[in-house]
């Protein structure tokens, strides 16, 4: 005996506020279920209006337009016959909640909203809704006119019930409720709750992709059941890669699960399931069913509608029995994981791709450096031309069509990834005197290799011009530290070729596809990774600032490991010496036609230990005493006043420099310690550098140690970064683009 039901869980590439797109990926979505023969659909969070609409959710528009999708939707033939639930806003008594609608042959069946609020990370739901508060409560909702007419209804079911079908129950959680821990999934299943449709919009983060899998697993196999997690996939318009993973579980073990990277934007995954699975698993969970015996009810929306055959003969018997005849965990999907490197191989390709073809622009320009940086750079472009290969090879229509609208060719085809990189991609080696033929050469090797249409520049005119005008006003000429300037010249100095450099970027991007006979612009590409935005090692204003700037969320050495990945999937052997070569922002005069300038000597620290004070500034919330009072414990090899000074000093450099943080180029999300203000990182952009109060506490506990450890075993000396003690003075750190109060 059996009763077989086919469901289906969609990831989506939504737009936010792109009505016109997002009904029709809905649509598409239904249609592909139901070719698979599914009774039962389910879609991510907001899909309707996009998730990161943001304070559009609070125009009465974005809820109208929402009605009106969901409209087209009732009448659309493809929808019959199918139970379809949808993420979207919806205002009752003047409340904006964050639902899922659930219709079945042109008449809503029930309004579910969330009752859990996500708060953390990039997220600030409760800014526009309000978590449904009432447990197991349902109110009347007052359809919108435009709806009661198609559905023949006037009122509707509103609030925390559950869909009783003729042959199962479902119900729903809505993203942060399968991560809280009072999750609604175990009094739903309790109470006899079968399947749990989850639409979600959880974004990528570096080595994040197994927790949604670990949840789902524990969620069925503690209760049973089946769960259905429908997940956003790509950028909706804000700083978040959607993540995808859309996934089916059961009875602890995954049945189906979708892609994380890709560039499809529909995608349906489908499970078949085996209702009488589901009761017998519980029933012998005898804990659960002693629990499940006094559960309090949750209100039963009765709908006349079986989502299995209604044989109970399944028309896949054959394939049934076979299963049956295999131990459990063949039934499982295998899953596999992606290296932090993979990852950052694709999120941001992805994520790039998205933004370049939604914004209508004809590619990109980058300032190349052959550093590690802005090299990691070009090769995630080039990781994004290789999967749009890909997916035009694979017969995607929607890709093909939009790299022909950038393009600006209605026949082109494209089948060489570094064609098409050359193509949608400019690089440019912009000199300076202070430039080095090492790094010139390494930038315009990498650019050969991918392809990339590449220039080699000199830009000491327009700094001389910039210069002169300086001069002829103040009759001064600035000059650099080994010429015997102040920190105040040389950093004037290495700032104006920072800036300068800006100014040349968007002159080219708007022009270079002019020079090529193309129509458009190209959008500028920043490459500030996210350890030297923390410390605010880079210039305001200079070519870090960008339209977008794919690895702004990603450590240099996840970014050093990514490009050994890089090279050797692509065979491309000009990374090796860009790998080997030390970090230098070449601002400064060569010194008998070699570097005299290093990064993390400038600094005063290096990535490494960025790393580390980033994750617990961040992650660990922890102030400069609690800190210390960490690392002293930690680095065994450093003696407890070297770690104080290291404290001191990352503190120092971070409040003179975080209100940089106010202009970082938007970039998208990869790492759980991004400093970025705007969506991520609120806290204050002006500090009082001194931190007189909490560097006081550091050195009553250095006093406390000292004291206590006269006859402790010794420790170490840590090396110290060449040329410069590790700890500078705050006139060191002036020198090296840090002063409290200036602009840099």
């Amino acid at each position: 005996m059996g009763r077989t039901a086919t469901v289906a869980a969609c990831t989506l590439n939504q737009w936010a506020m792109d009505f016109e797109g997002n009904h029709r990926r809905i649509l598409l979505s239904i249609r592909m279920a139901k070719e698979a023969g599914a009774t039962y659909r389910s879609g991510p969070e907001l899909e309707v209006s996009g998730y990161s609409c943001e304070d559009h959710f609070y125009e009465s528009d974005t809820l109208l337009h929402c009605w009106e999708v969901v409209a087209l939707l009732l009448k659309s033939p493809e929808c019959e016959d199918m139970l379809v639930d949808v993420g979207m806003p919806v205002m009752h008594k003047n409340v904006t909640y964050n639902c899922r609608v659930a219709f079945l042959n042109r008449r809503i069946v029930l309004i579910r909203p969330k009752m859990q609020l996500c708060e953390n990370g990039n997220y600030r739901e409760t800014r526009w809704f309000s978590p449904w508060t009432k447990e197991r409560i349902v109110e009347d909702y007052f359809l919108p006119r435009m709806i009661a007419q198609i559905t023949s209804q006037t009122i509707v079911p509103f609030g925390d019930a559950v869909i009783s079908t003729r042959d199962t129950c479902i119900g729903f959680e809505i993203c942060e409720e399968l991560w809280n821990p009072a999750s609604n999934h175990i009094p739903m299943a309790l109470d006899g709750v079968e399947i749990i449709a989850n639409g979600s919009g959880s974004y990528f983060e570096l080595r994040k992709a197994y927790v949604t899998v670990d949840l789902l697993k524990s969620a069925t196999f503690k209760s049973g059941g089946c769960y259905m997690f429908s997940n956003l996939r790509g950028c909706d318009g804000a700083r978040v890669y959607f993540a995808g993973g859309t996934s089916i579980a059961l009875n602890g073990r995954i049945l189906n699960r979708g892609k994380q990277f890709a560039l499809e934007e529909v995608e349906v995954v489908v499970a078949s399931v085996d209702l009488e699975d589901i009761r017998s698993y519980r029933n012998n969970l005898r804990s659960r069913s002693h629990l499940a015996a006094r559960a309090h009810p949750y209100p039963r929306v009765k709908v006349d509608f079986a989502i299995t055959s209604e044989s109970l003969i399944s028309s896949n018997e054959p394939e049934r029995q076979r299963r049956d005849a295999e131990p459990p965990e063949a039934h499982e999907s295998k899953i596999t994981f992606h290296t932090p490197e993979e990852e950052i191989s694709m999120a941001p390709a992805c994520w790039l791709w998205d933004y370049l073809r939604r914004s209508c622009q004809g590619g990109f320009f980058l300032p190349l450096s052959g550093g590690v940086d802005s090299s990691s750079t070009a090769c995630l472009v080039y990781s994004m031309c290789c999967m749009i290969v890909e997916s035009v090879q694979k017969g995607d229509k929607q890709v093909l069509a939009d790299i022909r609208k950038i393009v600006g060719d209605p026949e082109y085809e494209p089948t060489d990834p570094k064609q098409l990189c050359n193509t949608l991609l400019v690089t440019c080696y912009m000199a300076t005197e202070n430039s080095s033929a090492d790094t010139k050469a390494r930038a315009a090797e990498l650019a050969c290799q991918i392809g990339s249409y590449h220039h080699s520049i000199i830009i000491d005119t327009a700094i001389s011009a910039i210069l002169g005008i300086f001069n002829q006003v103040t009759k001064l000429t600035p000059r650099f530290k080994v010429q015997g300037g102040s920190p105040r010249e040389n950093l004037a100095l290495q700032n104006i070729q920072a800036r300068v450099r800006m100014v040349v970027a968007y002159l080219f991007a708007q022009l270079m596809l002019w020079v090529r006979g193309r129509p458009g612009g190209l959008l500028v590409l920043g490459s500030s990774n996210v350890d030297e935005a923390l410390r605010g090692y880079f210039t305001k204003y200079d070519c870090s600032s960008a339209d977008v700037n794919p690895i702004g969320g990603i450590a240099k050495n996840d970014l050093k490991k990514f490009l050994v990945y890089f090279r050797d999937k692509y065979r491309i052997p000009a990374l090796d010496d860009i790998l080997e070569a030390l970090p230098t922002a070449e601002l400064e005069p060569l010194q008998s036609g070699q570097l005299a300038q290093l990064d993390e000597v400038d600094m005063g620290m290096t990535y490494n230990d960025l790393g580390i004070f980033g994750r617990l500034r961040k992650q660990n919330c922890a102030g400069p005493f609690s800190m210390f009072c960490k690392l002293v414990n930690t680095w065994d090899d450093l003696q407890p006043k070297e770690v104080a000074d290291k404290v001191k000093h990352f503190y120092r450099c971070y409040a003179i420099n975080r209100h940089k943080m106010t202009i970082l180029t938007p970039s998208c999300h990869a790492e759980s310690y991004s400093p970025d203000d705007n969506r991520f990182d609120h806290r204050q952009f002006l500090y009082n550098h001194t931190w007189k109060w909490q560097f006081n506490a550091i050195d009553q506990q250095l006093q406390l140690l000292n004291a206590d450890d006269r006859t402790a075993r010794p420790r170490k000396t840590a090396p110290k970064v060449p040329a410069k003690p590790r700890f500078m003075s705050i006139n060191s750190v002036i020198s090296n683009k840090t002063h409290p109060g200036v602009v840099v």
